[in-house]
């Protein structure tokens, strides 16, 4: 790509809808963008690996050159997006208008992607002789439970000493970030015609209580927590379902929750274990899904670097959860940061500003210069 943008727009063009998001497009959109990526990645002398983590969904691994003994760094955006079905605008054409890119990723996180793969591109020639490695890493799968990222965290975090995943945070360091719990709570009961609702057992009434609890005492439980940055926890009733026809008792009865968590929280217990405690055998618990939260800590010798390179630097956090978050658990400090804004991620005609853009590739471009 012989610009900036004209490589972000090519990164739009190419479909890499997350499998699990709207039907109709090809699952194979990841290993496609990772195709694509290996040339441009191969021209910087780096050594590109596809690690398959599920079927046609890789890891996209590339290696600095130069000495494998130097300490390793990674930029870390993810290959995926959401899905297009609301989109007011054409998804994948990456147009431009009033100074600004528009197509799916664009923000999240093409547009974090394309500015760091710039600033790699500006300092090829560099690359293989500066005394830290920096490798380009972009995980499969972060909009629906992350496998990417905590497959490459099990394999190979060891490996590296510092993580920055490629999120849109307005260049902000995000270095800490709630944890999220999905699970579905169910309830069983005993169906029997609606006239005579005493010879059974109403599901929807048991869960319809259970729910109730849940927000009056394990709401008020997990809000005894707080975090300076992030805040409280918080506790969501995203859908419920239950029974089959108005005249018959219901003998089913679930609905899913999110619960987003802080590292206080979860001293003694995972979210999934306080939830488990709480219910005791009063629900089913399934479909369970947890991600950790993150707090990458200040004093980390590679944050200390940050303030140092970036005096004027802003450190904060964030309610959502990423790839970061599964590195960090892991042991390899991390944190999110890119250009463009979270507010416009997801949105039906998600783009971003192009001087943006632009400051995101300077940011990285300064990032590599400082480590000389």
């Amino acid at each position: 790509m012989d610009s900036l943008i004209a490589l972000l727009q090519h990164l739009i063009q190419i479909p890499s809808v997350n499998p699990d998001g709207d039907p109709g497009f090809s699952p194979q959109g990841e290993l496609e963008m990772a195709k694509a990526l290996t040339p441009f990645l191969q021209s910087l002398g780096m050594k590109v690996i596809l690690e398959e983590v599920e079927k046609d969904r890789p890891n996209l691994i590339a290696k600095a050159p130069g000495r494998e003994d130097r300490p390793r760094i990674l930029l870390g955006p993810h290959l995926d997006t959401v899905g297009v079905s609301a989109m007011t605008i054409d998804p994948f054409k990456g147009s431009i208008a009033n100074g600004k890119i528009y197509g799916r990723g664009a923000s999240d996180t093409k547009g974090p992607m394309a500015a760091m793969l710039w600033a790699l591109k500006t300092h090829a020639h560099r690359l293989a002789d500066l005394p830290v490695a920096i490798d380009f890493v972009a995980f499969m799968g972060e909009e629906s439970l992350q496998p990417g990222s905590r497959h490459f965290a099990k394999h190979h975090a060891k490996d590296y000493q510092f993580a920055i995943a490629g999120e849109p945070t307005s260049l902000e360091v995000v270095y800490c970030t709630k944890g999220c719990l999905w699970t579905t709570l169910s309830t069983k009961g005993k169906a029997t015609h609606a006239s005579q609702p005493h010879l059974g057992k109403n599901a929807i009434s048991d869960l319809i209580k259970e729910l109730s609890r849940l927000e009056s005492e394990f709401g008020k439980q997990i809000s005894q927590k707080n975090h300076p940055i992030l805040g409280r926890p918080t506790l969501n009733i995203g859908t419920i379902n239950g029974g089959t026809r108005p005249n018959i008792v219901p003998d089913h009865a679930s609905a899913q929750i999110d619960i987003r968590t802080i590292p206080s929280l979860l001293e003694t217990k995972s979210a999934f274990g306080l939830l488990e405690s709480f219910f005791e055998s009063s629900v089913t618990l399934s479909n369970t899904i947890e991600s950790p939260p993150m707090e990458t800590s200040l004093d980390n010798p590679w944050l200390q670097k940050l303030k140092e390179f970036f005096p004027e630097q802003i450190f904060t956090g964030a309610p959502w959860f990423s790839d970061a978050a599964h590195l960090a658990n892991a042991g390899l400090a991390s944190v999110c940061l890119g250009p463009g804004s979270i507010d416009q991620a997801h949105t039906a005609d998600e783009f971003i500003r192009i001087r943006d853009l632009e400051a995101g590739a300077d940011w990285f471009s300064a990032f590599i210069d400082k480590l000389i």
